[in-house]
């Protein structure tokens, strides 16, 4: 549904680009569905001919993903001033903690950033006061040393206070699907939340 010039990807390096031509994109705030105009960060809405028409056999998971003439993609973007689109998370992903979303891969870029993390993935768990924290799982890299208080205060430096994690476990490896991607609802699954 989007695309990036080739002439562009240099200058606009990890952007998803605009809409293909017949294709017209929104953007919806994900909690009151608002269509939201100019910069903007939501829920990637999609309509146009090359969109699909639903799921086969399953009427409840069509009307659940094309509703009011759009696709919900469950993308959460950002939109810059010049239209170009940057997937930032999956809206299922987000945790929602003291009342602020918190996007799971931006925290885990700032946890990447530090020289002893060769692999994260961050999930929302349940707390009592906070609604949801976030629970970072690392692989260490081999060789350097690290531990959670030193990871939590590179995080400190780098995110606003509520999204800094609440924990960091170590671990051995993540789950991961056939393209590498850690696979969150496996982990919200094994830690329980």
């Amino acid at each position: 549904m989007l695309c990036l010039p080739a002439e562009l990807a240099f200058e606009r390096a990890g952007s998803a680009g605009v809409p293909y031509p017949h294709v017209t994109c929104a953007i919806a705030d994900p909690v009151t569905g608002e269509v939201l105009d100019g910069e903007a960060t939501g829920e990637l809405l999609v309509r146009g001919p090359s969109v699909f028409a639903g799921y086969l056999g399953n009427p409840d998971a069509t009307a659940q993903s094309l509703r009011g003439g759009w696709l919900h993609t469950g993308d959460l973007v950002r939109r810059d001033a010049e239209g170009y689109h940057w997937v930032l998370d999956r809206i299922d992903d987000l945790y929602i903690t003291s009342g602020e979303n918190v996007s799971p891969v931006e925290v885990e870029q700032a946890l990447l950033a530090h020289p002893g993390v060769a692999r994260v993935a961050v999930v929302g768990v349940p707390d009592e006061r906070r609604g949801e924290v976030g629970l970072a799982l690392v692989v260490r890299r081999p060789g350097v040393a690290v531990d959670e208080v030193a990871l939590l205060e590179h995080c400190r430096e780098r995110l606003a206070r509520f999204k800094v994690p609440a924990e960091v476990r170590f671990v051995a490896e993540l789950p991961h699907g056939s393209l590498d991607k850690v696979r969150r609802a496996t982990l919200r699954e094994r830690v329980g939340s």
